[in-house]
């Protein structure tokens, strides 16, 4: 079978809203893609606050952003339809929408961006709420991509995605393991605003700057690090905890973030030292793809490779394209599993009761 879908995706680290047309097709149980057309659109100021914001919004006024943004994005994703010639091509959209609430403990997480909303605006079926089933089942709900990982992205033994949150997934063994690591865009893109940059081009300005070994020190001492998994991270704990930890420190700026990028390379040698104490090594050298904003990061690549090298990890990193989308197409992928009615968040990875098919189906 094949499948003409757009795949969906706004991150935690706010830079935009990446929209992925793929081309997905299953033949005997094995899946290949081809992104036929993607773009990432760049979010207005306005936008960037209302979604930074939503979680102090009185419940009236945060209904009205969840339609609101459902709206834009329908209008965006007509836009992108005709720029790309697209009209009459797409069978449905698969929307993760953006996260605002996520409270696993408490079996809730919500994702702005109502379903709805983008099926009256486009005129496709839309399936949104992707997490909603697997935390209603006891589960974290995240990560949500290693289902598309086994499936798309064969080859390796883990996959790292440096996006707003550093999250990895493991395949040491039968099955596959995945947990959020550490925050990561999020925190160096708010040190590097400081600055009045977007983001710290290539790691330039941490390069440039000086460890902290008392504030490393700090970071790596966080309780969340010593939690087991399954485990998972709201978007607050890079703002409301790490941020405050690091402006509290009398340091450059250059030298914050040298500090948080070194954290988040020491962070990912310890997920991975622990993965490999748990499951086991494999013999021989080991592969790590290494995709989300973060990979074109040359200095924290760098920093993550230097703390592998213990454990016979070696790093890659992909071409600009599956970096810059794999989680679009992997929401995309998700949509098409819904679709079918088949496991779609993997119970081994999010700790639920079982595997389960999630997303709600918007038909106007």
């Amino acid at each position: 079978m094949v499948y003409h879908v757009i795949g969906i995706m706004s991150g935690s680290s706010l830079d935009g809203l990446d929209i992925a047309f793929v081309e997905l097709a299953e033949v005997r149980g094995k899946w290949e893609y081809t992104i036929q057309a993607a773009d990432c659109l760049a979010y207005e100021p306005e936008w960037v606050e209302q979604l930074s914001g939503a979680t102090g919004l009185p419940a009236g006024e945060y209904l009205l952003l969840h339609s609101r943004y459902g709206h834009y994005i329908g209008e965006k994703i007509k836009q992108f339809i005709a720029q790309h010639g697209l009209e009459h091509k797409v069978h449905f959209i698969a929307s993760h929408g953006h996260t605002t609430f996520h409270m696993p403990a408490q079996k809730m997480t919500a994702q702005l961006g109502e379903g709805a909303a983008i099926a009256a605006v486009t005129g496709l079926p839309v399936i949104s709420d992707l997490r909603a089933m697997d935390v209603a089942l006891g589960g974290q709900g995240a990560p949500i991509v290693p289902v598309g990982e086994q499936l798309l992205l064969p080859g390796y033994q883990y996959w790292l995605n440096l996006g707003g949150i550093a999250n990895v997934s493991a395949n040491l063994e039968s099955e596959f393991t995945a947990f959020d690591i550490c925050p990561a865009n999020r925190v160096l893109n708010a040190l590097a605003g400081e600055l009045g940059r977007a983001y710290d081009e290539n790691g330039a300005l941490a390069a440039g700057g000086i460890t902290d070994k008392h504030l490393l020190a700090a970071l790596n001492e966080l309780p969340y690090y010593t939690l087991p998994w399954p485990k998972s991270l709201a978007n607050d704990f890079g703002t409301d905890t790490v941020l405050p930890l690091i402006k509290n420190t009398r340091i450059s700026i250059q030298g914050k973030l040298n500090t948080y990028t070194q954290h988040i390379a020491v962070q990912v040698a310890h997920a991975v030292a622990q993965l490999q104490k748990q499951q086991g090594a494999a013999e021989g050298e080991q592969k790590m793809l290494i995709t989300g904003g973060g990979a074109f990061n040359g200095f924290l690549v760098k920093q993550i490779q230097e703390q592998l090298q213990p454990y016979n990890v070696t790093v890659v990193v992909p071409d600009a394209q599956t970096v810059n989308y794999k989680e679009a197409l992997i929401m995309a992928l998700i949509g098409t599993l819904r679709w079918r009615q088949e496991p779609n968040v993997l119970s081994s990875v999010t700790g639920a009761q079982r595997d389960s098919v999630g997303g709600a189906l918007w038909q106007s």
